[in-house]
């Protein structure tokens, strides 16, 4: 049995892969159990999911020098506890957004740059997917 400790977005996993059978992969994530499928690409090589966000910037009509919006996505599936900003918000990067709970855990959204908030797409107590459009900042 292997362990690991990850920190993501500030918070700490602490992971043990218990089984491997080559096929689904049986892990432990801070005391709670899962069991994860893995798929096999033409080449037999495992196909690798990646857990980190990808920044997606869309051009706008304005705001930011560089023209761009922040779209901020959920990494995780969860529930929306407390949002903290409004629209029209001015924020810094690094600065709690809003608050969701997964898997059992409350995390943190932090902002990845200066600016505006422009759009929030959610509402407290909303359950949200993976990817979903979180907040939009300019």
């Amino acid at each position: 049995m292997k362990g690991y400790n990850f920190v993501i977005n500030g918070n700490k996993y602490h992971v043990e892969i218990q089984e491997h059978d080559g096929k689904d992969i049986t892990l432990e994530v801070n005391g709670t159990r899962y069991v994860v499928n893995t798929e096999k690409t033409a080449d037999t090589k495992l196909q690798q999911k990646s857990f980190a966000r990808k920044e997606s910037n869309t051009p706008s009509t304005g705001g930011s020098p560089s023209g761009t919006i922040q779209i901020i996505k959920s990494p995780l599936p969860g529930n929306i506890i407390n949002i903290l900003v409004r629209e029209g918000d001015n924020v810094v990067k690094g600065q709690k957004l809003m608050v969701y709970e997964a898997m059992k855990m409350e995390n943190d959204v932090l902002a990845e740059g200066n600016g505006v908030v422009s759009r929030i797409h959610v509402n407290v107590g909303d359950t949200i997917m993976q990817g979903a459009n979180l907040i939009d900042i300019r």
